[in-house]
């Protein structure tokens, strides 16, 4: 089983090519990650057994987008205190929605989590790459030191 867990929600592909980026950051640390998109999680059983949870969602009118929204009503039921946790999304203009996640993750349901969130146009400018997966190794250097 990987040791962290990417779940996002895309509406253009953004936000699934960030969650792969981070994945990346996290095996160049030597550690195992596996990017999933919530859509394809119906209950909180396949949350189970993970070390760090990283969630993303893109914003679009200040909010992220509904399938995020009902995944983390699924999440809070998977036990995650005390996890190593991280936030990202990509956003056009404002992006709130890392914000939000990151917020609830820690405030909610307690996590352990690393820095700040992750806010990306996209991968391609301003070195998002380089950023997404300096994000994914910083989530590897906590798990390593917890």
């Amino acid at each position: 089983m990987p040791d962290a867990l990417i779940a996002f929600t895309t509406r253009s592909g953004d936000t699934k090519k960030i969650a792969e980026t981070i994945a990346e950051g996290i095996r160049f640390e030597g550690l195992e990650a596996g990017v999933v998109n919530v859509n394809t999680i119906k209950d909180e059983t396949p949350l189970e057994g993970y070390r760090a949870y990283v969630f993303g969602s893109p914003t679009y009118h200040g909010e992220m987008i509904q399938p995020m929204k009902t995944f983390l009503f699924l999440a809070e039921k998977a036990g995650l205190a005390g996890k190593v946790g991280g936030a990202f999304g990509a956003f056009g203009w404002s992006g709130e929605a890392p914000d939000r996640i990151y917020q609830t993750m820690k405030n909610i349901f307690k996590m352990d989590m690393v820095g700040d969130t992750l806010r990306l146009k996209n991968v391609i400018l301003g070195g998002g790459v380089q950023m997404a997966q300096e994000y994914g190794r910083s989530i590897a250097r906590k798990l390593k030191g917890a």
